[in-house]
């Protein structure tokens, strides 16, 4: 196969220093669009080179592609994804098989080195230059682990009948997991008998913030019975906002704070919730299928609100309406966001005004029909993105540069996943055409090259039929070839 495309590069070298191989779909060379580079495809969409600035990759989809990057010194390397996949950043790494078995390492900030080993759920393995930091767990019958599962640690044997987890101060025995367990920690103790019944304490206790200054961390006590029949409990005490919380399922729950008041009565058909936090009154008959809110005009804050309620600065403040009755319809709103459907899944909108970000996204039958749109209000640079299942996508990014495949199977369902596009894309891209605004530069690719056309301020370039025809104009003059033979005459320059 060397042998072949190394006898149709001597046949289609014409001294241009753009020139390369034309013999699409049996093999094609040609500069980048959107970016400077080169790549290079053969036998259709089963093999491609691509070199882009520090940028190099190669592959053989869907069997494998591998990309490396010089400038972040990353390594990206897929055999079946996603079946086998490896990722290297700098120092940091990590493979894996369907994300079931895996190896990961490197050296992190501290410039420790560390190795871990997964088998998931049955074995767990990680050693480190710090031994502190080792780890072996081999379910059920015993291990310990370190920041792994949502935990600062875990310790069991013979699991389900022993494990302790710790999370910051909080430790937790369970015996026989989940039915009985022992919890202790700053100023808490706890225990429970689930489902039967169970009761958690914690006194109010403070901590010292990274600008030296004490904060209260509120106080709570839990209780339930015949779970979740029953249950009684109240959080935030000692602090501005203490919360109290009782349930009598499914008769009767109530939720009662300076900042919130909800009750609920035939848990869950019938909601009153009035939330003086964000100044909204809302009615749920059930939640979430039929639901109606209502601005109150008015809100309130604290110090202890703005850190526990960060929602507050991304959207979720003051002027909240939703009228919602699913799935025929639903509208809901406020200063900086809109969301809204009819007939769900057929309609779906969501819009957000939050400057300098506008993001508006519609959806059609979920991922049938989608259309992106973000815009930079400040610089009115835009990016949007159009997908129709199967038949297409097209984007248009930031700096202009425009891109149409036809046909698109998976990428509207995963959208930006660049494993799907280095190793599924090119196998149904029957058509791809892309255009760069900034440099002037347009081409186009029908079935893997069999014709394929490069358009630039300078020059214009065809080819088609596996090179047979060949067309190229240049300020150098134009040059033509039927069936890899130059055409006679000196050809007219471009204009």
């Amino acid at each position: 196969m060397l042998a072949v495309w190394a006898m149709l590069a001597s046949a289609n070298s014409g001294g241009a220093e753009d020139d390369g191989i034309q013999a699409g779909p049996l093999a094609q060379e040609f500069r980048l669009t959107l970016e400077p580079g080169r790549r290079f495809e053969a036998l259709g969409p089963f093999y491609f080179e691509e070199e882009a600035g520090d940028r190099r990759s190669f592959g053989m989809p869907p069997l494998f592609s591998w990309t490396t990057d010089a400038g972040i010194d990353g390594t990206e390397f897929d055999i079946l994804y996603p079946l086998f996949t490896s990722d290297r950043y700098g120092s940091e790494y990590r493979w894996h098989i369907f994300q079931l078995f895996s190896f990961a390492g490197g050296r992190g900030m501290d410039d420790e080195g560390t190795e871990r080993f997964t088998l998931f759920p049955i074995y767990f393995r990680q050693r480190s230059d710090d031994p502190a930091r080792n780890y072996t767990a081999f379910l059920p019958f015993y291990g310990h682990l370190k920041q792994r599962l949502l935990r600062d640690e875990i310790f069991f044997a013979m699991y389900p009948l022993y494990i302790q987890t710790r999370r910051k101060d909080v430790v937790t025995d369970n015996y026989l997991y989940p039915v009985f367990h022992l919890r202790h920690g700053n100023g808490l103790d706890g225990w429970q008998f689930w489902p039967l019944v169970g009761s958690e304490h914690k006194a109010v206790t403070t901590r010292t913030n990274d600008f030296g200054e004490s904060i209260i961390i509120g106080g709570h006590e839990k209780f339930f019975a015949l779970w979740p029949f029953y249950n009684n409990t109240r959080t935030g005490i000692g602090t501005e906002n203490p919360e109290q919380n009782l349930a009598v399922l499914p008769f009767y729950s109530a939720q009662r704070s300076p900042l919130r008041d909800s009750t609920t009565v035939v848990w869950p058909f019938f909601t009153f919730t009035e939330d003086r936090r964000y100044g909204y009154r809302e009615w749920d008959m059930p939640w979430p299928l039929i639901v109606f809110a209502r601005p109150t005009g008015q809100s309130e804050s604290s110090p202890y609100v703005l850190r526990r309620a960060p929602a507050r600065f991304f959207g979720a403040g003051d002027g909240k309406t939703v009228n919602r009755i699913f799935p025929f319809f639903g509208q809901a709103y406020n200063e900086s966001l809109r969301s809204e459907f009819y007939v769900w899944p057929i309609y779906k909108r969501n819009r957000i005004h939050a400057p300098p970000l506008e993001r508006d996204r519609l959806r059609l039958l979920l991922f049938l029909y989608s259309d992106l749109t973000e815009r930079n209000l400040d610089t009115g640079k835009a990016l949007r993105r159009v997908d129709l299942w199967p038949l297409f996508t097209s984007r248009v990014d930031r700096e202009g540069r425009e891109r149409l495949q036809i046909l698109s199977i998976l990428e509207p369902i995963l959208p930006g996943n660049k494993s799907t596009e280095r190793n599924f894309s090119p196998l149904w891209s029957l058509w791809r055409s892309e255009k760069n605004a900034a440099t002037g530069a347009r081409s186009e690719s029908l079935l893997w090259n069999l014709y394929r056309r490069e358009v630039t301020p300078e020059s214009k370039k065809y080819s088609l039929l596996f090179g047979l025809f060949q067309y190229q104009n240049t300020p150098d003059g134009v040059r033509r070839r039927l069936f890899y033979i130059p055409s006679a005459g000196p050809g007219r320059p471009l204009t």
